[in-house]
């Protein structure tokens, strides 16, 4: 009877770690891109040790109606980057590799993805 009363508790102890939901990771590094601001000029944003893996949507141009998109990405972490043309990381994507340089003025975003991939 013992070890019938052992043997669930260790199936229930594992049962409850295997169902247990997995932390959040950070990138290691920084995310940047530039923006036009609400008064028109240029600005810069960085996102620093991002959360990982993910979908980021970038708050000053997540609206489309309102914004004009985000450009010139520069991924600086340590993780595979995704860049999406829509919020939510939809629309056409290019990718960037870790520590990468600078993407062109051209290189439109709304999202980013962290794929969580060294």
């Amino acid at each position: 009877m013992r070890l019938r009363h052992t043997a669930a508790a260790a199936f229930g102890a594992l049962a409850l770690v295997v169902t247990q939901p997995t932390s959040a990771s950070a990138a290691t590094g920084d995310f940047s891109y530039k923006y036009v601001g609400l008064d028109g000029s240029p600005r810069s944003a960085t996102l620093h040790d991002p959360v990982s893996p993910g979908c980021i949507p970038l708050p000053e141009v997540t609206d489309p109606g309102s914004s004009e998109p985000a450009f010139a990405p520069h991924n600086d972490t340590d993780e595979w980057v995704v860049v999406f043309t829509e919020p939510d990381c939809t629309g056409d994507s290019w990718t960037l590799r870790p520590h990468g340089n600078p993407a062109t003025d051209r290189l439109k975003l709304r999202s980013v993805f962290l794929t969580g991939r060294h």
